[in-house]
């Protein structure tokens, strides 16, 4: 049987005030008098002496919540409405549930979280779906059921085994294109046809999907900077004003140093990432950066130092990093800046060091604009601004990692495209972190949070160029970060005798197996049924999504 119980704060309940007040004065619901918001929780495959026990120490806090059983009462001038989140869409409230039941009985229960949401006042159905479509963003959530449940178990489509793409050698230039449309690649038309090319000549058969899917993957701008790798082949200066002639002597020095570096006749291409290293190199060259820390691993920038540790001078590795999640936080701000922030601390994590202090800077248009005012096919910036701070904020809390600097910039140039930067800074005894080529017959371990729909693409979905359908086709590429197992993860690698057996690292981030795995040696074999996935289904327990490539 499905129990059913809502949980609403007390006096407490800032969110609703703050929203109350919000479609007030923003979205001009003068008639709105006030607002509720409860959690309404189902839970199946749990005795009913478990469920009273749960009721006050899982779902609920006896001290700031009110709890209640049974159907809701809903007066005449009332309106109520749900929000869930989409199939697929990886429900932590939900999640960290089913976690402390089965630690409190061992046995894992089902549980499905939806907030409810009562407004009262004389409202016109067009205020009312103006609320809604404000607090549902259709990239991750939609308007829940209000009906009881007959099961918590979702029907899941088991995929088909893949099978090689017939006819894909075949496709004539048009036809590629629709493909490469249809298939949503984050690949260029030249970058497909490269492809197509390469399994007609050299493999002479047909790819299958998801080795199109890893190339792409690999390929995207997010994995391989493309953008930035592009070549500069001719440079050209205009006007005589201070700001042109300066650029003009920084680019001119730019290509002493590349001549004193690369050689006089060098063929090296010139692009943005060059101009973006070349100082670094110089240095290096000239001796003047001895404290630099290199390896094979692709992590965290790392500098040797000596710490004064209870009076004994120990060496030490400094990490940090920066992360951008622009286009995930303007589309679902809340797992976009919070995943930022998981992201950065991911790559000096797996540098074996613990993260110690991070920094926040973004970028937005006036939060205060009116809702009507929005672009089509972007999240008003209200919703986007608050809502990532949110996210930002309940990441670090969880993780335990104080933020020492918070800037947020407002400009109308960020209108169109929001700006979510972090940054972290980290450290680690020199002598836990041992760096060693993998050989023949290593094995690779996955650790931390069960795999899922969400994320999948993340790599390619932040490379593509973005149109006002982005925001309801581009949802399950935004990443949900699990900051409690990434908490455990940071602690279990403190320990020396656990780091001194790890060769290499590397974050499990945007692109996923193809990428993380991929990235420690030249040869694997990757058994993807194998990965722990985040679903259950009723024929075959956890249910793996072929996407996850």
């Amino acid at each position: 049987m499905i129990k059913r119980i809502f949980v609403e704060k007390k006096e407490f309940e800032v969110e609703a005030k703050s929203l109350t007040h919000t479609f007030q004065r923003i979205l001009k619901i003068e008639k709105l008098e006030s607002m509720r918001i409860l959690y309404r929780y189902d839970v199946e495959g749990v005795a009913d002496g478990l469920f009273d026990q749960i009721i006050g120490t899982i779902l609920s806090e006896p001290n700031v919540d009110q709890v209640f059983q049974g159907a809701l009462q809903i007066m005449d001038d009332q309106k109520i409405f749900g929000i869930s989140y989409l199939p697929g869409q990886y429900d932590q409230h939900g999640d960290s549930a089913i976690q402390c039941i089965q630690i409190v009985s061992g046995e894992r229960a089902l549980v499905k979280v939806a907030k409810i949401v009562v407004l009262t006042g004389a409202l016109t159905q067009n205020e009312f779906d103006s609320i809604k479509h404000y607090m549902i963003n259709p990239v991750d959530s939609q308007e829940a059921s209000l009906e009881p449940f007959v099961t918590l178990v979702d029907e899941v489509r088991e995929p088909e085994d893949i099978k090689p793409l017939d006819g894909f050698i075949a496709l004539n230039a048009d036809q590629l294109e629709a493909f490469r449309m249809d298939n949503g690649f984050a690949m260029t038309t030249e970058d497909i046809q490269f492809v197509q090319n390469y399994f007609n000549k050299d493999e002479k058969r047909n790819p299958t999907i998801t080795e199109l899917k890893v190339i792409d993957t690999y390929w995207s701008d997010h994995c391989r900077h493309t953008t930035f790798l592009t070549q500069i082949k001719q440079v050209r200066f205009q006007g005589d004003d201070p700001i042109s002639q300066a650029m003009k002597l920084a680019y001119d020095d730019y290509c002493q140093t590349r001549t004193e570096l690369y050689g006089e006749n060098s063929e090296r291409p010139m692009s943005l990432m060059d101009l973006a290293v070349i100082g670094t190199k110089a240095l290096k060259k000239q001796g003047r950066i001895l404290d630099l820390d290199e390896s094979e691993e692709i992590n965290a920038c790392s500098i040797s130092i000596v710490v004064d540790h209870d009076g004994i001078d120990e060496e030490w590795l400094l990490m940090f990093k920066n992360e951008t999640h622009n286009h995930p936080t303007e589309i679902e701000p809340f797992g976009g800046a919070a995943t930022c922030l998981g992201g950065a601390i991911r790559d000096p994590l797996s540098g074996r060091s613990y993260v110690y202090q991070a920094m926040r800077v973004t970028g937005a248009w006036d939060p205060r604009a009116a809702i009507e005012d929005t672009l089509p096919g972007k999240l008003p910036q209200r919703k986007i601004s608050t809502e990532a701070a949110h996210g930002y904020s309940s990441y670090g809390n969880q993780i335990g990692l104080a933020t020492g600097q918070v800037t947020e910039v407002y400009d109308p140039g960020f209108l169109a495209k929001r700006m979510e930067v972090g940054a972290v800074i980290a450290a680690a005894p020199k002598e836990n972190v041992i760096r060693e080529r993998p050989t023949p017959g290593d094995v690779i371990l996955l650790v931390g949070g069960r795999t899922g729909r969400d994320g999948c693409g993340g790599a390619t979905g932040s490379s593509k160029a973005h149109t006002e359908e982005s925001i309801l086709e581009s949802g399950a590429e935004v990443q949900k970060g699990n900051p409690v197992e990434e908490r455990k993860i940071q602690r279990l690698f403190r320990s020396k005798k656990l780091a001194n057996l790890i060769k290499r690292c590397n974050d499990f981030g945007a692109g996923g197996v193809s990428v993380a795995i991929g990235e420690l040696a030249d040869s694997l074999e990757i058994d993807l049924d194998k990965v722990p996935k985040k679903y259950r289904s009723q024929r075959c327990g956890y249910f793996y999504y072929h996407g996850a490539c």
